[in-house]
């Protein structure tokens, strides 16, 4: 094998390990830092990590469209920590969490049941 190509192969295999090591997009600006969280949206809950969802603080939504509005209402009176509109066959995760509000709706918008998890 040149020498020449050789030098090249070598090169290239530094520059390829040290960037590994760059700083370009790390959280944190490279520091190591871990990156300072995004504060919670407008309205969201300030529950602590652990609380639960109450449905039943949620049931007036029931037979209302799904407005935005409407949602969130609901979500604050449940005391969960967020909620998601679920529409007829839609493919949903399955997992439980029991910060989390669902709202099943109808074709139209309209909420047809409150459940937590």
């Amino acid at each position: 094998m040149p020498v020449q190509w050789m030098n090249k192969v070598v090169a290239g295999a530094a520059l390829a390990v040290l960037a590994g090591c760059s700083s370009i997009g790390l959280p944190g600006g490279g520091t190591g830092a871990p990156a300072t969280p995004a504060p919670a949206p407008i309205g969201a809950s300030t529950a602590p990590v652990g609380s639960t969802c109450d449905a039943q603080g949620a049931q007036w939504a029931v037979g209302r469209s799904s407005t935005a509005k409407v949602v969130e209402e609901a979500r604050v009176r449940a005391g969960a920590r967020m909620a998601r509109v679920l529409g007829p066959g839609q493919a949903t995760t399955m997992e439980f969490n029991g910060e989390r509000l669902n709202l099943q709706v109808d074709g139209a918008g309209k909420v047809m049941a409150a459940r937590c998890g």
